[in-house]
């Protein structure tokens, strides 16, 4: 099918917009239509026998279906068959024929327009020549690093004569920016479209020379990682063998990362202390007795949390509204943690550190279950901070809390240590629950570890036997409970403030069945 077998041009034919590609003349290619005007354009050109326009979308606009959202140069051509999918698209075979340019807008839906033919200048020169010859030798080299043109192409470009054939197939198998697909489209000038394809064509070599030598890095790292990996393998076999193991050297390199890591958050004597222990189990006979010792020791103390904190502000609004959520009456109780909150809250906003404010601890005292560690409970979900309680009923042994040195057997830190760990942060809600109960006997006097584990003087640096370093407490919010204060130690009682719970009237006890046991039971049995 020839141009001659229509009307001249310039002649009133359809507009197809295609969204994506420019499409050259020697194309024939298979265009989806899903737009209205799209399908009403081919239509018309089917009816009256006539050929139709392929022009392309802008960037930015594709879904835009007029002549400001299209280029105004496209190919000319025939539509050689036509077939209606399932899902409401048509399929269409469209045959290039020549460049064509927008002389005159026509109408819309369909978009219609005066085409004229653009004709290329047919120009011959030595000059012309040299250039064809070396955007030949770019494209072969391009061919050569893995680009868009197989060896059948490179042929095609290597027979063919027609400097515009040439360009055209290069510029098509090229993935141009519609910018510059369009400027070489138009360009009418023989040497200036070659030497604009010619420096495109240099910019995808050094782009794939780039990834070329990327992926030969790739390469090379990946074989070095798997011949490392094949080399581990068989020295751990060799050493398995000859009945030694590697895996101790991993576990002691892992605690080495694991201190260096919490370096910055720690005193120079935990760390100097933990540091001589990991290089005293590295220098040990992995079956030896204090190896053991060693390792369980370093297995506690690099979980130790140093410098993870709660990072949640203090709010003293927050503290009574989860006070009054989870508690029914205790207005007297309930306003004097409000008090003692907004007393931290504003030192904290004057930026006075909490360790030099009130050394005063509370203290809830009261007969069992009127709701005294339910209370701490509720400070600790209102300050956002892990809550860890610490059972001191019928506590003799000292060492409990201080922890046991490690020269016995089944040594391990103190209950409270132990506590900072299970939380994972260095100022976490510690309930001290029965404080009235901790008794005296030939173990020590476990009071004596309270009063300095509750004194904002000395807790800063309170020392666990086991840790055999000192380790921070002043950030920790301690709160006690008793039944009975008589029986707690005058030194320890001065150490704390006593906020009373009485037990409930009967129509407390009503209003609690009521509003929260009923409930609570209700959701536990759906």
């Amino acid at each position: 099918m020839k141009l001659s077998d229509y009307s001249a041009f310039p002649t009133e034919i359809p507009i197809i917009v295609e969204d994506n590609l420019f499409l050259y003349p020697f194309m024939i290619s298979p265009l989806f239509l899903s737009d209205e005007e799209n399908i009403l354009a081919a239509n018309s050109a089917l009816e009256h026998n006539s050929l139709v326009m392929v022009c392309t979308a802008k960037s930015g606009i594709e879904k835009g279906r007029d002549f400001q959202a299209i280029y105004d140069a496209g190919v000319i051509g025939s539509i050689m068959r036509k077939v209606d999918l399932p899902d409401g698209r048509v399929k269409i075979l469209f045959q290039g024929m020549q460049k064509g340019r927008i002389l005159k807008e026509k109408g819309i839906a369909p978009l219609r327009a005066v085409i004229d033919v653009i004709h290329p200048q047919r120009s011959a020169s030595v000059k012309l020549d040299a250039i064809l010859a070396v955007l030949r030798e770019k494209v072969t080299t391009l061919g050569s690093l893995g680009g868009p043109f197989p060896p059948d192409l490179l042929k095609t470009i290597e027979d063919n004569s027609d400097i515009h054939r040439i360009a055209d197939l290069v510029a098509s198998s090229m993935k141009l920016k519609k910018e510059q697909a369009y400027k070489l489209f138009v360009e009418e000038d023989d040497e200036i479209r070659l030497l604009q394809l010619i420096d495109y064509v240099i910019e995808e070599i050094e782009s794939n020379k780039l990834k070329k030598e990327i992926k030969t890095r790739v390469h090379s790292q990946i074989e070095k990682v798997n011949k490392e990996y094949f080399l581990k393998e068989q020295l751990k076999q060799i050493q398995k063998e000859l009945g030694s193991d590697n895996q101790r050297e991993e576990e002691i390199e892992e605690y080495r990362k694991k201190l260096d890591a919490k370096k910055d958050y720690m005193d120079e004597d935990a760390y100097k202390e933990i540091k001589k222990q990991i290089d005293k189990l590295s220098r040990m006979h992995p079956d030896s007795a204090d190896a053991n010792l060693i390792q369980s020791y370093l297995d506690w103390v690099i979980e130790i949390p140093f410098g993870k904190m709660s990072k949640k502000a203090l709010d003293v609004l927050e503290v009574r509204s989860h006070l009054d959520q989870d508690h029914y009456s205790l207005e007297k109780p309930k306003d004097r943690i409000e008090e003692f909150f907004a007393v931290r809250e504003l030192m904290a906003k004057r930026g006075i550190a909490e360790k030099t404010g009130s050394g005063a601890i509370l203290c809830f005292a009261g007969p069992p279950g009127v709701g005294k560690t339910s209370l701490a409970n509720s400070i600790s979900k209102a300050l956002k901070r892990k809550l860890i309680r610490i059972a001191l009923g019928g506590l003799e042994d000292v060492n409990e809390l201080r922890g046991h040195r490690r020269t016995y057997i089944g040594a391990m830190p103190g209950r409270i240590v132990q506590g900072i760990i299970e939380a994972g942060e260095m100022n976490p809600v510690v309930v001290l629950d029965e404080i009235d109960k901790v008794a005296k006997s030939f173990r020590g006097d476990p009071t004596a570890v309270l009063l300095e584990v509750l004194d904002p003087e000395q807790n800063n640096k309170f020392r666990d036997y086991y840790l055999n370093f000192n380790i921070d407490l002043s950030k920790i919010i301690f709160i006690a409970t008793a039944n009975e204060i008589g029986s707690i130690p005058a030194p320890l009682r001065d150490r704390m403030e006593f906020i009373f719970i009485n037990s409930y009237t009967p129509q407390e006890k009503y209003e609690i069945a009521k509003k929260y046991l009923i409930p609570q039971e209700l959701k536990k049995h759906g």
